[in-house]
């Protein structure tokens, strides 16, 4: 992009957006110098992710790139985030759709707006962009929702199969630490105090708040947009990546959606694609204009006359904890499901994946509490060592079933499902299941995985304990994959009875009888497309230029695992300066004058044969700074549990300068509800 055409842009560093109820809502507007005389449409993302400070970096490539193509570009902080005045209570609340309905009115009523809005958003955006297209704005024409899902509870980052997963202290314990943040003085004037102190009055830690929900109640209901999904009637472009963890959402969508649809999965963690980490990155970017120019302007960009789905066929490779690219190939289905997709059924047999059934035979394992220390980070976002590595040591804690050599390249695309029939020794326990790949040296690629809490077997609104000895069919869905496997490697399914630190532990070591025969693995096999050679291929990364961000201090990445060999504990530490964060411990933004920071601290620590041992250790540091401003919080917090309770523990200290202006502290017990 030339100094040029950014000198026909007009850039709004803030604007106010008047609320019914007097809260005002800011908002950053980029738009061609032009749209007051040439009404041009807009589009919207809503995330409460400060637009002024560390997301900044992010924004200006994205919105600018927009702007440039004849679009009014707005990124606006949700209530009581960023600069926005308010509180913000929660994830996805009722008044912050409630706020977007009024956003959305008042953007198609501005003199350089056409009237036609579109939304798109990543994670939080691509969240809300789906929930607020249910509500059924007038002027909402289209929307593009990446790394998002159409279920708050079985699908997000707080439960999976209705376990407990970590992520939700780990993402509830970011959201406290972001909500505690105040506004700029720069843009709010000297309110901005008082806007924080309220702010830090009314903050509760989220991770409990989330905890309080074990089951699926209406509470998750809320902003599932699977709850009924033909209210959603404009266009949707659903994007995610196999990297990610947020990948399976996108063939719901496709399946249940009613309206024109789209659906796009790459090899990518939970980050736009043109910045796509492991790669192929994409152009982004212009293939959202395609989909804008449609939607929005009438163009016809021949966008939809493409297949609908669109995916990353990834090949076998050797593991390993980072990937800069991960080889493969795009390929396509016209519809899905697809009446091209069949299921390959193995049965397990003792040690063994055959097409055939054999005499059933009850086989029993109960998994060390360390089983899943190699399956990497619930959500990737392309750092260094955060994928799965080679699974051989979490297999050797897993009842493992092996298919023989396979004589021909094998591909499959969907969900593997595995139908078994168990009996546990626990009235509560959880199932992992792990579709592997081994190579011939016996390396073993996690493909895909599942979790499910027992209890859940039948519900998750209404679970019920198991009956110990009691043999039970149970059903377990593994996350979507498009996977390769190449002739000579063997398939494997791996079954294990934890899965720390991606999963919480039950409270009492479980023995799970497996009875084979009957019990099997299905495939989703994708059969040869020729057409995929002829796809149209995506252009190369493009992106505006951004600010300039200056890193004052770099520190890296480092995940350390250690076990004591006296106790049989096992501790996994990382240490990050979170670069979704902008990519620096300490750095300076020159247009706004401005240094900020961000650390964490997480640890996971669990005994190998004690499940009550596991604890999460969270901690956090954000600075802001400018001049004799300045402002930084500290942000430390703990789950531990016993066999009745989990017991969250935390404590938030906020400094200006070097004076304490407020400090909460938590504790907080919840009872355990068949988790």
């Amino acid at each position: 992009m030339s100094r040029t055409e950014l000198d026909s842009l007009r850039e709004i560093e803030n604007v106010w957006i008047p609320m019914a109820d007097g809260c005002r809502i800011a908002a950053r507007i980029w738009m061609p110098d032009t749209a007051e005389t040439e009404a041009v449409p807009a589009i919207l993302e809503y995330i409460p992710y400060r637009k002024r400070d560390f997301m900044r970096a992010r924004d200006e490539p994205i919105h600018r790139y927009f702007a440039m193509r004849g679009y009014a570009a707005v990124r606006v902080d949700v209530r009581g985030s960023g600069d926005s005045e308010g509180v913000l209570h929660d994830e996805y609340s009722p008044q912050e759709h409630a706020d977007a309905l009024e956003i959305i009115d008042w953007l198609s009523r501005q003199t350089w707006c056409t009237g036609s809005v579109g939304m798109m958003g990543i994670s939080w955006g691509g969240f809300n962009a789906l929930q607020v297209a249910a509500l059924r704005p007038p002027a909402l024409k289209a929307i593009i929702t990446l790394c998002s899902t159409d279920d708050r509870y079985s699908d997000d980052a707080h439960y999976m199969g209705g376990c407990l997963i970590n992520e939700n202290m780990q993402w509830g314990s970011i959201l406290t630490l972001y909500s505690a943040l105040p506004p700029d003085p720069q843009i709010v004037g000297e309110r901005w105090r008082d806007m924080w102190l309220q702010r830090l009055e009314a903050l509760e830690p989220f991770p409990a708040l989330w905890l309080r929900h074990q089951w699926r109640d209406d509470y998750w209901k809320h902003g599932s947009v699977c709850e009924d999904i033909v209210a959603i009637d404009v266009p949707v472009y659903a994007i995610g990546g196999w990297a990610d963890g947020y990948s399976n959402a996108v063939p719901r969508l496709m399946a249940n959606l009613t309206c024109p649809k789209k659906g796009l999965i790459g090899p990518w963690a939970h980050v736009f694609p043109h910045d796509g980490v492991p790669g192929p990155a994409i152009g982004f970017l212009q293939e959202a204009v395609r989909w804008w120019d449609h939607w929005l302007k009438g163009s016809n960009t021949g966008i939809m006359d493409e297949p609908a789905f669109r995916v990353w066929m990834q090949e076998s490779v050797a593991p390993l904890p980072q990937y800069e690219s991960w080889p493969g190939r795009w390929i396509a289905e016209e519809a899905w499901p697809s009446p091209r997709i069949r299921q390959h059924r193995l049965y397990l047999n003792p040690g063994h994946l055959w097409l055939d059934k054999a005499a059933p035979v009850e086989l029993s394992f109960s998994s060390p509490q360390t089983t899943g220390l190699r399956g990497g980070e619930w959500c990737g976002f392309g750092a260094e060592g955060e994928m799965p590595r080679d699974q051989r040591s979490d297999d050797g804690g897993s009842l493992v079933f092996d298919s023989d050599p396979l004589d021909e390249r094998m591909e499959i695309l969907g969900a593997p499902l595995v139908d078994l029939e168990l009996r546990s020794d626990k009235p509560v326990a959880l199932l992992a299941a792990r579709l592997c790949d081994v190579a011939p040296d016996g390396s073993s690629l996690r493909v895909s995985y599942g979790l499910l809490n027992l209890t859940h077997r039948d519900s998750h609104e209404n679970p019920s304990a198991l009956v110990p000895g009691e043999w039970t069919p149970v059903r377990l869905q593994l996350n979507d994959v498009a996977h390769a496997f190449p002739p000579g490697h063997r398939i494997r399914l791996s079954l294990s009875s934890s899965y720390w630190p991606i999963a919480w532990p039950s409270p009492a070591a479980a023995v799970i009888g497996v009875r084979t025969g009957q019990s099997a693995l299905d495939l989703p096999l994708r059969p040869p497309r020729p057409e995929d050679q002829t796809l149209r291929p995506f252009e190369a990364p493009e992106a505006a230029p951004g600010i300039t961000h200056k890193k004052l201090r770099q520190l890296p990445i480092r995940r350390r695992l250690e076990t004591d060999m006296t106790t049989n504990e096992v501790v996994y530490t990382l240490y990050s300066d979170a670069g979704e964060f902008g990519g620096a411990s300490l750095a300076r933004l020159e247009e706004i004058d401005l240094d900020l920071g961000y650390t964490q601290l997480k640890r996971y620590r669990i005994i190998e044969n004690d499940p009550l041992s596991a604890q999460t250790d969270f901690d956090q540091t954000a600075l802001l700074r400018r001049g004799d401003w300045s402002v930084r919080i500290e942000c430390r917090t703990r789950l531990a549990a016993t066999a009745e309770v989990f017991q969250f523990t935390g404590d938030l200290v906020v400094y200006e300068g070097d004076n304490t202006v407020a400090r909460r502290d938590w504790t907080i017990a919840i009872p355990r509800a068949l988790v």
